[in-house]
């Protein structure tokens, strides 16, 4: 017992206060994330779109995040991360009802296209928000808790909306929509303000991020990792966009595909805790490259899937692989983003989810009505050997764009000190916050 709670004490143990806000936020908002995992069946079977109509809802769906991360960022950057993030939750509570009542295909694209912007405004701010109050040495614990969290609630969400869409798919919209209000709430009251205004260094590799957007699409080594996660998450957006399909094709009912897809949290939630310190002193670049190789196995996989069991399988193996691949990518992500413009390169590399969310349904219905089903798993799996293998090339000039970042922000704090201020009219951080020292999704889902 003596070891368990020396385990439990390093895994959550000295974290600010403000990030377990921002964690218990998360994790009431993904136990209503209900729409998304099961809105490909919604229009299939109770809306009675084609699969190629639904794969364009759902692409219109990552158009409109696409739009949210780009604004989202500089808005984090600009206005403030707790506004941003106000607004976001409060605006996608309200298109995820309108979605919900929408019955032709032109206002269902219409509602998809407003709550994904809504949506995916919430992220950059969110991940800013993550590393602007936890120390660099803590950053790996705090974003796994964060991802335990998101799964956890996922885990729980998917059984519940399984059982949910049999009695009344119009409840999934109002649970989570009600559950992202409550996550707007916890922000309001706990979360103050964490944007800092720093005097901006005159000379050093610091100098040209006092630019705008610009300045992260003009950091090669930051666009060629965004472009690798495109190529990842192309793959990983099958699981709700053409698995529900393939799945119902077999004649499996959505409870079922609820429950399976279940086991991608619960085996999240069960191992997560634990990647920290297995993979802790290893390249990033390797296990990043290894974890696309294994995503690639399980989707490729599905190929040859005909049963439930089978299809349970799939998942655990590709879930092994995303639960390698997130830590890394959020601490090379707040590694790899200069500190004044922390919410445009938040919202740049979520862009590279939206652009997923848009591609993979569209790209996914196009190939199976195409090439058929075993085109389109098999074509995951290469996808995935490609990634694993420029991660391995691309590595090593990321770890010396994250060396020489940390060189020039040293010199850039010492050149600053004494000219921090608070932003203006921010409501204050809690204890524990900023002072005391992100695929992160806090957005609503």
């Amino acid at each position: 017992m003596r070891a368990v709670g020396k385990w439990f004490q390093d895994t959550t143990g000295g974290l600010p206060r403000t990030f377990w806000y921002l964690w218990a936020g998360t994790l009431i908002n993904r136990l209503g994330s209900f729409v998304l995992v099961f809105l490909a069946i919604y229009l299939t079977t109770e809306r009675g779109f084609s699969e190629f109509q639904a794969g364009i809802v759902l692409g219109l769906w990552g158009a409109g995040g696409a739009v949210g991360t780009l604004t989202g960022g500089i808005l984090a950057d600009r206005w403030g991360r707790r506004p941003t993030l106000l607004t976001a939750h409060l605006g996608a509570a309200a298109m995820m009802l309108a979605l919900g009542f929408a019955r032709d295909l032109w206002l269902v694209g219409l509602g998809a296209l407003l709550l994904g912007m809504f949506a995916e405004a919430a992220r950059p701010a969110f991940g800013a928000m993550m590393v602007d109050v936890v120390p660099e040495r803590d950053r790996l614990r705090a974003f796994t808790l964060n991802y335990w969290a998101i799964n956890l609630g996922f885990a729980s969400a998917a059984i519940l909306a399984g059982l949910a869409a049999e009695a009344s798919y119009l409840l999934l919209f109002v649970v989570d929509a009600a559950t992202t209000v409550a996550t707007a709430l916890i922000i309001f009251m706990r979360v103050g303000e964490t944007r800092r205004v720093r005097a901006a260094p005159a000379t050093g590799l610091a100098a040209p991020h006092r630019g705008g957007l610009g300045s992260a699409l003009r950091d090669r080594v930051f666009v060629g990792f965004v472009a690798l996660n495109i190529l990842l998450a192309l793959v990983f957006m099958q699981h709700i966009s053409m698995l529900p399909i393939a799945m119902g094709q077999d004649g499996l009912s959505p409870s079922t595909y609820g429950s399976v897809i279940a086991v991608n949290g619960v085996l999240i939630v069960a191992g997560q805790l634990f990647v920290p310190r297995l993979i802790r002193g290893r390249g990033r670049s390797r296990v990043l490259a290894l974890a696309a190789l294994i995503v690639g196995v399980g989707f490729g996989l599905t190929a040859f899937a005909d049963a439930a069991w089978f299809y349970v399988l799939t998942v655990l193996i590709w879930t092994l692989g995303e639960m390698l691949n997130s830590p890394s990518n959020s601490t090379l992500i707040a590694e790899l983003s200069p500190a004044a413009l922390r919410g445009r390169y938040q919202g740049l590399f979520s862009l590279s989810w939206s652009v997923a969310t848009f591609a993979a349904p569209v790209a996914g219905g196009f190939v199976r009505e195409q090439f058929g089903n075993a085109a389109l798993w098999l074509g995951c799996a290469a996808l995935g050997g490609v990634v694993a293998v420029a991660h391995l090339l691309s590595g090593p000039a990321r770890e010396r764009r994250v060396r020489a970042l940390r060189t020039a922000e040293i010199g850039a704090a010492g050149l600053a000190a004494g000219t921090t201020e608070p932003e203006p009219g921010g409501a204050g951080v809690p204890a524990g916050g900023a002072g005391s020292t992100r695929r992160s999704a806090a957005a609503p889902a």
